[in-house]
């Protein structure tokens, strides 16, 4: 089993990086969290076959996180795709969707699909289950605009990988992520307190009651990648493996 940062930047591309969207993939899994506007040219550039992404979880819907899927679709349609897609996210993900493929592509929302498309909005801290995959959604703090705000837990393979999402600091990540195989952490500034975001230290002040057995820290600021050299924790890059 393997995780992929396809693109692991922030909304201002810092460092050149592309928007955030992880492919994880196992015997039985394949699926990607979150879907940034860039997502489709850096999958293409990996040589990621779209059409055996079985499902795609949306964490919110800040465009560097969300305003990929009317590309990935789009190219879904054009490519001939016929394996079922399962596009999952937070609630209110059934209009989301529509409005910015049509704020996008023009009629494509109601373009008949030649593949099953289900849209599913997910609940907080309700377990669902999709195939051999099993995700727990746990909200997080992320402004006033752009939400719901979903971390996920997913449990798959034997294998826990936990994604806080785009947050400040919230209790919810102790369950989210304890004794995850894989912890991947928002870290956008080293020592700054911000609102709506997370810093190291702050992340490092709770990483004892979490337990994870790997961190890796992603969506890092101009602040962070200066000191990339130095971080006690993994940094994620574009197009890097983690390997279970």
């Amino acid at each position: 089993m393997q995780l992929r940062f396809v693109g692991c930047g922030d909304a201002l591309g810092s460092g050149g990086r592309t928007n955030t969207c992880f492919h994880l993939t196992g015997r039985q899994t394949n699926l990607l969290i979150d879907c940034g506007a860039s997502s489709l040219p850096a999958l293409k550039r990996l040589e990621i076959p779209r059409d055996e992404i079985d499902l795609i979880l949306i964490t919110h819907f800040h465009g560097d996180h969300f305003a990929g899927l009317p590309f990935v679709l789009l190219d879904a349609q054009f490519s001939r795709r016929t394996r079922p897609l399962t596009i999952a996210g937070p609630q209110g993900i059934e209009t989301k969707l529509p409005a910015l493929m049509e704020a996008l592509f023009e009629h494509s929302s109601k373009t008949q699909q030649r593949f099953d498309l289900s849209v599913i909005p997910l609940a907080p801290e309700v377990t669902r289950s999709f195939g051999e995959v099993s995700v727990t959604p746990y909200p997080v703090v992320h402004g006033e605009s752009g939400g719901p705000f979903l971390a996920y837990r997913i449990e798959a393979e034997g294998r826990i990988v936990t994604y806080s999402a785009d947050t400040e600091w919230t209790d919810t990540l102790i369950p989210a992520a304890k004794d995850a195989d894989l912890f991947i952490a928002e870290a956008y500034y080293y020592d700054k307190i911000v609102k709506n975001h997370l810093s190291l230290r702050t992340l490092e002040a709770h990483l004892p009651e979490i337990n994870a057995r790997r961190v890796v820290l992603t969506h890092m600021s101009d602040d962070m990648l200066g000191r990339i050299d130095d971080l006690p924790y993994t940094p994620a890059e574009d197009g890097m493996v983690v390997v279970f």
